[in-house]
């Protein structure tokens, strides 16, 4: 370096004729890392962190990008609108008709989960793909990988997002409980501080859109979450005749994870809608995502029975996402408890599942063209 310092001035002296002592010139004033190479050479450790921002950075505009798409909010509505009927519909069992809320309840997140994930990846990865806008993106430069990963986290998010608004929809009705009888009250706190703060999210985002300028898609999106998880916990906190009471009375633990377990299979089914979006269009991956949810709820009476027989029937079930793994309503219904390696087992298959679709993700996007 203090020959550089010593002989910079000499170098930069030189007229520009001297074509050969220019070409010294470039080189002796790059920084010392650089003279043995005449493309840059980055630290490993500022690799690793470009590839992080990369990686937020796609993530925070996916997502963005995500809840702004008007069919993500639409079934969101859809959603919502089950989810209230759904305390009626399930009132004519003629036996313990709160199982059957528990159960139509937890269906309805799935089934909302797939059609969110496969409409979502296909706005936000195939689109991008046929719209070339994919590809100023990869010129910038950013690795294939981090884009698939980006996409996936971001779609993940926005997913994890309307998962939980509706969940705490969900958990409204499983407090206030199916009417039974004509003596049954109705539970005056989830009406209120649920009703209450659901017309509070949309006022306000509607005002921040006439005023602000907000998006008012992605706005209620995201008020919606906030004001109904207060509403929510202002609910624990208070029972059906307006008493004070403790938060846990009506906290069902088991309850919680069995839909941390159905958001597990919801992210398996979001990482099968990444793969599919990379080279196929908006029906088609709906269609295959469909066909795995239901191969994946099927697979182990099916292909299950098959497999100590059939070769194919083997490699098949085991490629396949068994989802019934991840599907608690039986269990809850059943009164048995989760144990906590179940939990951890259940985790582990849930992540083994997502790093294998997005390692397929990676594969069939790096031959895919994009110019």
């Amino acid at each position: 370096m203090t020959f550089v310092r010593q002989h910079r001035n000499f170098f930069n002296n030189l007229t520009p004729e001297h074509k050969i002592f220019n070409r010294w010139r470039t080189i002796i004033q790059r920084p010392a890392y650089h003279l043995c190479s005449t493309a840059p050479i980055i630290p490993v450790d500022e690799k690793e962190s470009l590839m992080f921002q990369q990686i937020l950075t796609i993530t925070r505009n996916t997502f963005i990008e995500s809840i702004r798409q008007p069919i993500f909010v639409v079934v969101m509505l859809i959603a919502t609108a089950g989810m209230l009927l759904n305390p009626q519909l399930s009132a004519y069992t003629l036996e313990n008709d709160n199982k059957l809320l528990i159960d139509m309840g937890l269906s309805t997140l799935f089934i909302v989960g797939l059609f969110l994930a496969a409409f979502t990846a296909t706005g936000v990865v195939s689109s991008e793909i046929e719209n070339k806008t994919a590809l100023t993106v990869i010129s910038k430069p950013v690795s294939r990988p981090v884009f698939i990963v980006g996409k996936y986290f971001g779609v993940s998010s926005a997913i994890a997002l309307a998962y939980w608004t509706l969940t705490v929809i969900y958990l409204l009705t499983v407090r206030h409980q199916v009417m039974q009888t004509a003596s049954d009250q109705f539970d005056g706190p989830v009406i209120i501080f649920g009703l209450g703060f659901g017309l509070l999210a949309i006022i306000v985002a509607t005002l921040g859109n006439y005023f602000y300028n907000w998006v008012f898609t992605s706005a209620v999106t995201r008020l919606l979450g906030v004001f109904l998880t207060i509403g929510y916990l202002l609910v624990l906190m208070i029972d059906k005749h307006w008493d004070i009471q403790s938060p846990l009375t009506d906290l069902n633990i088991q309850l919680m994870i069995g839909l941390l377990l159905v958001f597990f299979a919801v992210a398996v089914i979001c990482s099968v809608a990444i793969v599919a979006s990379t080279r196929l269009g908006q029906m088609m991956t709906l269609m295959i995502c469909l066909g795995v949810f239901l191969m994946g709820l099927m697979s182990q009476n099916i292909l299950g029975t098959w497999a100590n027989d059939y070769w194919w029937a083997d490699v098949i079930y085991r490629v396949t996402p068994n989802l019934q793994f991840l599907w608690p309503a039986d269990a809850i219904s059943q009164e048995h408890d989760f144990t906590g390696t179940y939990v951890l087992l259940a985790t582990s298959y849930s992540a083994l599942m997502i790093l294998s679709m997005l390692g397929l993700a990676v594969a069939l996007f790096q031959s895919r063209e994009i110019g």
